[in-house]
């Protein structure tokens, strides 16, 4: 049995989906419960360690969002140095 490229290709199966809190694709369908986000618990889950923390903070994600009013921000900041 070989235990490389070949095997990967069977890998076709989906283990995580959307979560209905964090929006996460880290919903485990048989676990029931979101690794990102702790869900269904009442309480959020708490990254453990101050770098884990960082990792999920704002300004790491997509920024869909606040990335409009940093352009914004930063259009004006560069018109008021010239």
């Amino acid at each position: 049995m070989t235990k490389g490229t070949s095997s990967f290709g069977k890998r076709n199966k989906k283990n995580h989906i959307q979560c209905l809190r964090c929006g996460n694709e880290s919903y485990h369908k048989q676990k029931h419960s979101c690794a990102s986000c702790g869900y269904p618990e009442k309480t959020l889950r708490n990254p453990g360690s101050p770098k884990a923390r960082s990792r999920q903070a704002q300004g790491t994600g997509r920024l869909r969002h606040l990335r409009k009013y940093l352009r914004i921000n930063l259009k004006k900041s560069l018109a008021n140095n010239r």
